[in-house]
């Protein structure tokens, strides 16, 4: 299964491809759509919805997973956000594919093992569970999202902690856990 997890935003929007093939997790393409700030919103966004219908072409995802809405932010923020976030959504649907959404402390619970995870952190595990050496910024979240939601439809995480295996280790994580990656290296065969 691949899944494409989308981190909206309207002046940086992280994407993430990944394919789940049987424990193995692998990055197919990852990025940060980053349209001109200088530019008109409505230039922006049409700029990134044309970024992510160029995406999901080239990666055929069968899933998307989106970081659903922040209700921390200003007014504005959360508008412009929303309206971010809608673009994904139109890509989406555009191309058929059904949609999931988490919210940011869910992906960051489910991948970190911490709900209020820093960047830092996401970053790293990120690196540790896809095996990507290279620096991922603002698509380490997407790639959260992604992954967040290809352990969920393969039942390997549940919504309600367990309390089992490891103390002070939560269930998302541990079963993330048994995700591994599948690292590639360019010129390498297949």
């Amino acid at each position: 299964m691949i899944a494409l997890g989308i981190d909206p935003g309207s002046r940086r929007c992280g994407y993430g491809v990944v394919a789940r093939e049987g424990s193995r997790l692998r990055v197919v393409e990852s990025g940060v759509l980053a349209p001109g700030g200088g530019r008109a919103l409505c230039e922006r966004l049409g700029e990134i919805l044309s970024g992510l219908e160029g995406v999901i072409a080239r990666a055929a995802p069968v899933e998307v997973a989106v970081e659903s809405a922040f209700f921390g932010l200003s007014a504005r923020s959360a508008l412009v956000l929303g309206q971010a976030r809608g673009v994904a959504l139109a890509a989406a649907a555009r191309a058929g594919l059904p949609v999931f959404e988490y919210a940011p402390s869910e992906v960051k619970r489910a991948f970190a093992g911490n709900g209020r995870a820093e960047k830092a952190q996401m970053v790293r595990m990120a690196q540790t569970i896809l095996g990507v050496e290279a620096d991922l910024s603002d698509e380490a979240d997407a790639l959260a999202i992604a992954v967040c939601h290809l352990a969920r439809r393969a039942g390997l995480v549940r919504l309600a902690a367990d309390g089992a295996g490891r103390p002070g280790a939560a269930p998302e994580a541990r079963a993330l856990s048994r995700l591994r990656p599948s690292v590639r290296r360019p010129g390498s065969a297949a």
